[in-house]
């Protein structure tokens, strides 16, 4: 089974898609998107866990409890965050009006918003661009669903996979939007903003849906930081509406392990691109730590790490400097002996046993490092634990870039 992420054109059976215009974005470009099911379909979601959540996402909240779906709306341009009631009457009327307007029912919408914090939703606008969706609606309108969605993104992100089971093919397919004010944090229990949304034929049950989303996610979109924000809005949802025709998947089918991965596969596909896009980013890091005491150990020490102001910049220099690094492993509250750690870029080791040997392969470990893309690995040698983050670099871009956002 492979990810595909080309620009071509794709089809989800059962579902249909439009992206509009209504003037939220100064750009002029699409700021409404929508996504519809032929039916209802099965649902799993998780949203962000910051005290602060956007009204979109309070109504996310309670309407997914019921593990299905069959509508999601979308604004961009205006993030409908610490709006208070207004924000909530244009997050719900949202809903209604595709409701009212594709004629099913209104617990089966939900809505998502991504743009400026704090400011009131312009309820002309949304109406005028939540209207015009639902009659644009169409199978091959995919992208610009996704353009719909975009805010700081420097290029369009989705990935697509496809497996067969019960002798039917299945159509897996994803989209997200995000580049600043990433460090998603998501459960499943209630990033600009992370919003993602993968779609599929497949006959699943809701439990088997949001097992498959409690898999991916920590290996995905709660493994990326660019800058260490988690947003008001962050949203992950999955939709499995059956019209493929296969014996439903439960966590006992045979088929469940294949579907599983083909899920994390998609999603890490797309939360890389995330990455990647990163405002001003230059480079990828995958941040591996091994031997921690305990889980907890090694995800602090990956996480301190991924957000570490001082390493991020370092990264962006291309300096194989590594006090930055251990002084944040330091820091991070987890336990280990410095004096067993030992440190790689890619497979140039540039720590041993708590003693730092660049000096000796400077060329080499820099070589390393001003690529776009590497491996920082530690190992703390205090027991059998390990954690992955994905990170990107901090760059002059980024400060110019969020300096003067709102202006």
């Amino acid at each position: 089974m492979k990810v595909a992420v080309q620009h071509a054109a794709i089809r989800v059976p059962g579902f249909r898609f439009a992206g509009v215009r209504c003037g939220l974005k100064e750009s002029g470009k699409r700021d409404v998107a929508l996504i519809v099911s032929a039916v209802p379909a099965a649902a799993a979601a998780a949203f962000t866990t910051n005290r602060v959540k956007a009204a979109p996402v309070l109504v996310g909240i309670e309407r997914a409890k019921a593990g299905q779906l069959q509508a999601v709306v979308v604004n961009s341009g205006n993030a409908n965050a610490y709006t208070g009631r207004h924000g909530l009457t244009m997050a719900r009327r949202m809903c209604a009006l595709v409701a009212t307007e594709l004629g099913i029912a209104e617990r089966l919408v939900i809505p998502s918003s991504t743009g400026r914090i704090g400011v009131p939703l312009p309820r002309r606008n949304i109406e005028t661009g939540v209207r015009a969706a639902c009659r644009h609606l169409s199978g091959d309108a995919f992208h610009d669903a996704l353009e719909g969605m975009m805010t700081t993104d420097a290029f369009p992100k989705f990935a697509t996979a496809g497996m067969v089971n019960d002798g039917r093919e299945i159509t897996i397919a994803g989209i997200t939007k995000g580049a600043g004010t990433i460090a998603p944090h998501m459960t499943l229990t209630g990033h600009a903003t992370n919003l993602t949304y993968v779609l599929t034929d497949a006959a699943v049950s809701v439990t088997a849906l949001r097992r498959a989303l409690r898999v991916a996610l920590p290996q995905s979109f709660n493994a990326i930081v660019v800058d260490g924000d988690t947003s008001t809005n962050d949203t992950a949802l999955l939709l499995a509406n059956g019209v493929a025709g296969n014996r439903r998947l439960t966590p006992s089918s045979g088929g469940f392990a294949e579907f599983c991965g083909a899920i994390t596969r998609v999603m890490q596909a797309l939360a890389r691109m995330i990455v990647k896009d990163g405002e001003g980013a230059t480079k990828v890091i995958d941040i591996r730590v091994r031997g921690g005491r305990t889980g907890r150990d090694a995800e602090r020490v990956a996480a301190t790490i991924a957000r570490s102001p001082l390493c991020k910049t370092a990264f962006y220099g291309g300096d194989p400097y590594t006090g930055r690094i251990v002084c944040a492993a330091g820091y991070s509250g987890a336990v280990f002996d410095p004096q067993k750690m030992d440190m790689f870029f890619d497979d140039v080791q540039v720590v041993r046993r708590g003693e730092e040997i660049v000096g000796s392969i400077e060329r080499r470990a820099a070589a390393v490092v001003r690529q776009p893309e590497f491996t920082l690995t530690i190992h703390l040698h205090a027991g059998t634990a390990t954690a992955h983050r994905i990170a990107s670099d901090l760059s002059v871009d980024y400060v110019k870039f969020n300096s003067d956002y709102r202006t």
